[in-house]
């Protein structure tokens, strides 16, 4: 069909002709309400956005001297956040004369592994970044 004739056709209809397929020979033209279409697809993303999971980045601070009581609550607000789908990133601080007993506080950081090896894995190992050391967990993936 002629261009200026399907043109006609759409301005008779009330409704646009819209360009499908610019790039076939010849190309492809469709009449149909421009406004509608562009509604319907602002709505279909609005809907996919809902359905998305977004992960977020949690953080849980340990000190090397971390007595038993703070351990355990901060190991339950660990748990919450992984059972929650979100990464964790596990990290301790040394202050003043901590600097001189680095390996204490990556034994901390291998116990608060070791401690949830069943529910998390390791997505970065700990290393070492100027006075902090850190390490990032994440949720295993769940058998279906």
């Amino acid at each position: 069909m002629q261009t200026r004739d399907a043109l006609k056709r759409a301005l008779d209809l009330g409704l646009d002709l819209v360009e499908v397929s610019p790039t076939a020979k010849p190309p492809v033209c469709r009449i149909m309400d421009f406004g509608k279409f562009k509604y319907e697809q602002e709505k279909k993303k609005k809907e996919q956005k809902k359905h998305q999971v977004q992960t977020k980045l949690k953080e849980v601070k340990f000190h090397v001297n971390v007595e038993e009581h703070d351990y355990e609550t901060k190991m339950r607000n660990l748990i919450k956040f992984i059972e929650h789908g979100d990464r964790v990133k596990v990290s301790l601080m040394f202050r003043g004369r901590e600097n001189a007993h680095r390996e204490l506080g990556f034994e901390v950081i291998q116990r608060v592994i070791q401690d949830t090896v069943e529910i998390t894995s390791v997505d970065q190992a700990p290393r070492l970044q100027g006075r902090f050391v850190t390490a990032i967990l994440v949720p295993k993936k769940k058998k279906a």
